[in-house]
């Protein structure tokens, strides 16, 4: 969607609209000001200055015929009309009333929809409406997803409140699983509690902290710890120390983030809303299918029995979630009936592609891209 076409057309109307209320400003000021002078000779003349009334109404009358008012603030009226009936047609290209001829009919399975958007609640801690929802939608089953999120978010509003306890627990409960996955927030969040208490200007308190915590953790952080070993020598004065980085209210956020990241991962869940995050996706792409399908539509053509798309869906980076391969002969994008298959020589076709090269798999067939020969056994699958 071209929200900036917007933008650049609502500035337009903006702009038409200040120059209508200056101009219709400056006209009513003259007009006030010549019946304000015509009045005040008409008042003159009754007290017996000799003025005639009625030379004083056609004079008035003749300059506001000469200042025009009427014309002037048609024409400026006119021209924001044009301004406001342009804009109205560029919100009507970009905002499609009607979305239904964008996608395909495919059968939802209505509880799984229903959990889909009882977890994405739960996951935003929108717990109050995530109740109300499964409770409406009548999903009990959906309040079992609730749990997992309300410790995290506990934890989270703790750590804001620089407690770290509920997290320091929460990991250590799940120490193994968090080390198989070659995360290290068990040990920065010990760091962080070091550092705290450090920060209070309590050394004896921080060695017996650091003797207790960081031996399980030095076969793989020993040069992080020697770091925060060094803070010792500068207890009561961190802020002027070498170390003074170590104070900074950013590693609570970054932990903070990477303690949501990991809760989400042991739940099998990403990080990202997958709601949102298909919502977002389909934003992008609906400008394109919607144009897709006026065109098909006018050429009497029907889109949503093809297997492939004849047009390119841009999505950003951040929706790009598995690599896509094109055969180069077939121009068809690879799937698990026709594979990636990588060649002898190092170049990769689709299976099928492969086939028809080989008659079948029966023959030696050449590469399309170079010289060397191979056969259909030679090939080997690729797996992105």
């Amino acid at each position: 969607m071209e929200l900036n076409t917007i933008k650049d057309a609502f500035d337009r109307v903006s702009k038409r609209q200040k120059t209508s209320y200056t101009k219709t400003q400056d006209i009513v000021d003259s007009v006030g000001k010549e019946i304000e002078l015509a009045l005040n000779k008409i008042l003159s003349a009754s007290e017996g200055s000799g003025v005639d009334q009625n030379a004083v109404i056609a004079e008035l009358n003749a300059k506001l015929n000469e200042i025009g008012p009427t014309n002037q603030l048609g024409g400026s009226q006119k021209e924001l009309n044009v301004a406001l009936s342009k804009y109205g047609k560029v919100v009507d290209k970009q905002f499609y009333p009607d979305i239904a001829k964008a996608y395909r009919e495919v059968e939802f399975d209505r509880p799984i929809i229903n959990m889909i958007i009882a977890l994405h609640f739960y996951r935003q801690g929108l717990f109050e409406l995530g109740d109300c929802f499964i409770s409406e939608a009548n999903e009990p089953g959906a309040a079992s997803l609730k749990a997992p999120f309300v410790e995290m978010y506990e934890m989270l509003e703790q750590m804001k409140a620089r407690n770290l306890q509920p997290a320091l627990a929460w990991a250590s409960a799940h120490s193994d699983e968090l080390l198989r996955k070659g995360s290290s927030l068990e040990f920065k969040l010990h760091a962080l509690q070091y550092m705290q208490i450090l920060e209070r200007g309590i050394q004896r308190d921080a060695l017996t902290f650091a003797r207790s915590s960081f031996a399980p953790f030095a076969p793989l952080h020993m040069e992080e710890i020697q770091k925060l070993m060094g803070c010792l020598l500068w207890t009561g004065r961190l802020e002027n120390s070498p170390y003074s980085e170590l104070l900074s209210s950013s590693h609570w956020d970054a932990l903070s983030l990477e303690l949501t990241q990991e809760c989400c991962s042991l739940l099998g869940q990403s990080y990202k809303s997958p709601l949102h995050v298909t919502i977002s996706a389909g934003c992008q792409a609906l400008p394109t299918l919607l144009k897709l399908s006026n065109v098909m539509a006018n050429k009497k053509q029907e889109w949503q029995t093809m297997r492939h798309l004849p047009v390119e869906i841009e999505l950003d980076r951040e929706f790009q979630f598995h690599s896509i391969f094109a055969c180069p002969v077939s121009r068809d994008q690879s799937t698990e009936e026709n594979p990636p298959m990588l060649m002898p020589c190092g170049h990769v076709l689709c299976k099928q592609s492969i086939v028809k090269l080989s008659k079948g798999n029966t023959r030696t067939f050449k590469c399309p891209y170079c010289p060397a020969e191979a056969t259909v056994a030679q090939c080997r699958q690729l797996y992105f």
